[in-house]
């Protein structure tokens, strides 16, 4: 048997914010573990804003074995950081075509569409992974048809524990 080759291309926030809205806390390093195992998940991109104060957190993401794409964030009108991930997610995973066998898009972002539906067309679809069912656009959930899951029954898995001092 064949040994796949596939590659996960992650937007960090719509996870994060998902997960969030769920009432739980994601445990990255279960998760990179659970991508390997369940998916075939080589090289996992994680696409994300860079802010120089979160240092610790893109070293830990690293350390878990996330190969980190960051795209500059600057404040809305509000103050709020941005940092629109979208066009840099599609575009390593066009360039990186070639190298996968298939691909792991993890977001609930419907702004996907074209990406997931080409994907799935070219059979280089693994699966959509989704971080919330509620919360996950009605195209993604279309257009991946079949390939779609979704985290909200994966708490037990991958929640993050704080570890015990006892």
């Amino acid at each position: 048997m064949r040994i796949l080759n596939n590659y996960a291309f992650i937007d960090s926030q719509n996870l994060n914010l998902g997960i969030q809205k769920l009432g739980w806390k994601l445990d990255y390093k279960k998760f990179r573990i659970y991508l390997a195992e369940k998916y075939s998940v080589k090289k996992a991109y994680l696409f994300i804003g860079f802010v120089a104060l979160n240092q610790s957190l893109y070293d830990r993401l690293q350390e878990a074995g996330f190969l980190l794409k960051f795209k500059p964030t600057i404040p809305d009108e509000t103050g709020k950081i941005k940092g629109n991930i979208d066009a840099d997610l599609v575009l390593w995973a066009s360039l990186e075509l070639h190298e996968y066998d298939k691909a792991v898009i993890v977001t609930s972002d419907g702004d996907f569409y074209s990406l997931v539906q080409y994907l799935y067309a070219n059979k280089k679809l693994e699966v959509v992974l989704s971080p919330d069912i509620k919360n996950c656009s009605h195209l993604l959930k279309q257009t991946a048809k079949e390939k779609i899951w979704f985290m909200n029954e994966l708490r037990n898995k991958l929640e993050y524990k704080k570890e015990s001092t006892a």
